[in-house]
């Protein structure tokens, strides 16, 4: 286990906003969740980088209600129990203000019922399957409708694909993803029969078969799409077979949701050119916001080679968000907090701006990204900014559902019989 401080502090400090007067212990104490060995290392431990540098960002700036803030950070090994062990120690012995974290939908949702159990707050950077709202998260990253449904739609109405091999790796999100993607095809015309769908394990390494029945779909010659939701290292051995089978973007594309600037970065890229992802942010977006982001990286990391991507946006919208959350309650008090989080808005680095929901879902905007030779991405469709939905449309369970935890005070009401569920945490 790696718990690592980077500011030492033990002071009373008191807060000044408009109309209050708190008490804060200092330093403000920042949990990082996010593994830095196993199987996700290779997608998270940027995200315990980009939080190390944005809380010496603002600690530059003055902390926050006159506080230093001091990250905490741990490494729960991708091992999902863990999170949630690491979770109570950070909650309960560290005693943080809030919890930046997970990748994985297990992760989270193994360290949910802790979160809801001790009145935790804990903000989420992922693209993930939605079916859930909490009280206690705030979800930064894309929701289904602000990722997996736009990609669908681009391989419908830009390529034509026909058919679909829907491929993940064998836990929650890929699952529930993949069974929304079922139900909206099918909505769109496209037969059971020409939807493949399979599932690996976390660090799967031999697709010759999978990639053959990919091949295989297209036999009669039916162009094919592939939608993956593959996740951490065994997207290396996935890429390698595909160009090991001669497949290039051309023949049968694929479109990722788990694979930007960083995974790439480990990649020989040469032969995926063209294979597509959808994300929210690339490094390629041509912004001053993030011209002026990636240099600080840069300077932070001290190499000029080190990549962004799209949940360390995520956590740059949702860190910032939570500074002037706590600056507007003038306490970091979960409860204060979240009330200040509904409405916060902040620039996007793509241009435009992220609003929170009362729902705990951003506003945000779906971009297309076509892989270039050098690892970066050509954006070659982009939306205007798309409210997370924390419960899709095309689930009829889900269909009825709305979040809403300012005016309903519920994550999951149902429109049709006008109550308030109790969400299940079982995954």
């Amino acid at each position: 286990m790696l718990i690592r401080s980077l500011f030492v502090t033990g002071a009373l400090c008191v807060a000044a906003q408009p109309g209050v007067a708190q008490e804060t212990d200092c330093p403000v104490k920042v949990g990082v969740l996010h593994s830095l060995s196993g199987t996700m290392a290779i997608s998270e431990t940027t995200l315990k980088d980009v939080m190390e540098m944005l809380i010496e960002q603002q600690n530059e700036a003055g902390g926050v209600l006159g506080c230093d803030i001091e990250a905490v950070v741990v490494d729960p090994a991708s091992d999902w129990p863990r999170f949630a062990e690491l979770g109570r120690q950070l909650l309960t012995e560290d005693e943080v203000d809030v919890i930046f974290g997970s990748w994985t939908s297990v992760s989270r949702k193994s360290v949910l019922p802790v979160l809801e159990e001790l009145n935790g707050l804990m903000f989420y950077p992922v693209q993930y399957e939605g079916e859930e709202s909490s009280k206690n998260v705030f979800y930064t990253g894309a929701a289904p409708n602000q990722q997996a449904i736009p990609a669908v739609d681009y391989f419908l109405e830009e390529l034509g694909i026909e058919k679909f091999a829907l491929l993940g790796t064998d836990y929650v999100y890929p699952r529930t993803t993949n069974n929304i993607l079922e139900s909206y095809l099918q909505d769109k015309g496209i037969a059971s029969e020409d939807i493949f769908v399979n599932y690996t394990p976390f660090g799967h390494s031999d697709w010759s078969t999978i990639v053959s029945d990919v091949v295989e779909l297209g036999s009669d010659g039916s162009l094919v799409g592939v939608i993956s939701t593959i996740n951490g290292d065994a997207n290396i051995g996935f890429y390698k077979e595909l160009a090991a089978q001669g497949i290039d973007a051309a023949d049968i594309p694929v479109v990722a949701f788990s694979v930007g600037e960083e995974e790439l970065s480990g990649l020989d890229t040469s032969n995926l050119v063209g294979h597509l992802a959808a994300w929210n942010y690339f490094m390629s977006a041509d912004t001053p916001e993030n011209e002026e982001f990636i240099a600080a990286w840069h300077d932070f990391t001290g190499d000029e080679n080190r990549v962004t991507n799209d949940p360390m946006e995520a956590h740059y919208i949702g860190f910032n968000m939570w500074v002037n959350a706590v600056e507007e309650a003038g306490t970091t008090d979960v409860d204060a907090v979240r009330e200040a989080m509904w409405g916060q808005e902040f620039p996007n680095l793509t241009g435009g701006t992220a609003v929170m929901g009362t729902n705990h879902h951003l506003s945000k905007p779906v971009l297309i990204g076509e892989i270039r030779e050098d690892g970066q991405f050509d954006i070659i469709s982009e939306t205007d900014p798309v409210p997370g939905d924390a419960w899709t449309d095309y689930l009829p369970d889900s269909a009825v559902l709305t979040s809403d935890w300012k005016e309903l005070d519920c994550g999951m009401y149902n429109t049709r019989t006008e109550t308030c569920v109790q969400q299940t945490s079982n995954y």
